[in-house]
């Protein structure tokens, strides 16, 4: 059976492994085909490339961070990006303005934090991020460090970056994102929809509006989804039309899933190969 995990995370955004690091894991766990999906950046798309082992296919991509702005207050959501040309002027610039105002934020939380006497500095949350995209789970590194919390899970709760030091970021409007990345060759899934555990989810009606602007798929198998929510993302996306996808949302130690922890079948891999004409997969 061939393995196919379209979700993972490296040190260019929140990941613990470097892009080399991720996809020689990738191999070395039996996968088959995986995507680099670093949060709102292509950054460790060459790097990945470079170390890519023989046997293993790769399939470039991002998860951008968005927004639905029909409830109130709006619901965040995020877009996985397949297979996108880089270089298209309009992509490349919102993920240019989402990086910057991730950066920007991350520096907030650790001032807020060294104002409250917590012993933690922002060249050591940026050592963390080792060059790549600064965000919440290198904040968090350095409250472990620290000896303030014992897990990454533990730095979300409530008492810190959850709500006392959660500083809002920047995202895109949903339907702009999609809209941006099918004119840079590039196709849609929609990351984990129905994950209540993560908090507000968004009404299917608007994933029928997503899918009328050209969503290509849902992911349905993911660890934040209940039994009950995959078979409601199965039954919405066949109803729509729609790929359906799994995989593990990767990130190293910051999180206990493992690699290859949910696939995407071979079908629905081929199906968003067959769509996409930005960049090739390498393989």
């Amino acid at each position: 059976m061939t393995r196919i995990d379209l979700h993972c995370h490296s040190t260019a955004s929140d990941g613990t492994l470097t892009p080399a690091e991720l996809v020689r894991a990738g191999a070395e766990a039996g996968l088959d085909v995986m995507a680099i999906t670093d949060h709102d950046t292509t950054g460790g798309w060459e790097a990945a490339a470079a170390a890519r082992p023989e046997g293993l296919t790769l399939v470039r991509g991002a998860e951008l961070s968005c927004r639905w702005h029909g409830a109130e207050p709006p619901i965040a959501l995020h877009m996985l990006a397949y297979l996108f040309d880089p270089a298209e002027p309009r992509l490349a610039g919102d993920l240019a303005r989402l990086r910057t105002d991730r950066e920007q934020r991350a520096e907030k939380i650790v001032n807020r934090l060294a104002a409250d006497g917590v012993p933690i500095t922002w060249d050591e949350v940026r050592g963390y991020a080792a060059g790549g995209s600064v965000g919440r789970p290198h904040i968090a590194q350095a409250l472990i460090r620290a000896g303030l919390v014992r897990t990454t899970t533990e730095a979300f709760h409530s008492q810190w970056l959850g709500a006392r030091y959660f500083v809002p970021k920047a995202d895109l409007d949903v339907f702009e994102a999609v809209r941006a990345v099918r004119a840079a060759g590039g196709v849609t899934v929609f990351a984990h929809p129905r994950a209540t555990v993560r908090g507000r989810v968004v009404p299917d009606r608007l994933i029928v509006e997503l899918a009328e602007a050209g969503l290509f798929g849902l992911e349905a198998d993911h660890e934040d989804h209940t039994p009950e929510e995959r078979a409601h993302v199965r039954a919405l996306a066949e109803r729509l039309g729609l790929v359906v996808t799994g995989s593990s949302d990767f990130h190293g130690t910051h999180k206990t899933v493992r690699l290859g922890a949910f696939l995407t079948a071979p079908s629905a891999y081929e199906k968003i190969v067959s769509a996409a004409t930005g960049v090739p997969v390498l393989g």
